[in-house]
């Protein structure tokens, strides 16, 4: 399995354990990261962190818009590992331009297909789907991704 195949579905543990516990998912990482460091363990990928605090960042909007779209359903009436799964795809196929859309939409299908009910996946898919087409309508800026990002010596630009 691709490494960030392997982060996508740590990230979903995450964040599917956080909504469990009604916490936030930077408060579950942290958690994690820091029994990691205590007991010697190798640290988590880099982009499990990117995709928790990415998420974190933008969850109000992201249930916002998952909630708006979902026709339907509530986020309260989706099955949790669902609600996880849309919201870890809708900021990767959002707020993510390093990640294609389809390649962002596939992984979390595929997720939904593994750990979810059998009409998961078609719901999945059909939901970010519609949210990829309604991208350039939403007047969502791209996070800046960390090779991306300036720094303290970068010039204003």
């Amino acid at each position: 399995m691709p490494a960030r195949s392997k982060a996508r579905k740590r990230a979903l543990d995450i964040l599917y354990e956080a909504d469990m516990r009604g916490q936030r998912p930077s408060q579950i990482l942290a958690g994690q990261v820091a029994r990691r460091a205590a007991s010697g363990d190798a640290e988590l990928n880099a982009y499990v962190s990117e995709l928790i605090e990415g998420v974190s960042r933008n969850l109000e909007r992201i249930d916002e818009l998952i909630g708006t779209y979902a026709v339907g359903w509530s986020l309260d009436r989706m099955p949790a590992v669902d609600r996880a799964i849309l919201r870890l795809a809708a900021y990767e196929v959002l707020w993510r331009d390093d990640i294609p859309d389809p390649v962002a939409i596939a992984e979390a299908v595929g997720l939904a297909e593994r750990l979810s009910t059998d009409d998961s996946a078609a719901f999945v898919n059909g939901l970010l789907g519609r949210l990829s087409d309604l991208k350039p309508r939403l007047g969502i800026e791209a996070d800046p991704q960390p090779d991306q990002a300036p720094t303290a010596s970068s010039p204003p630009g």
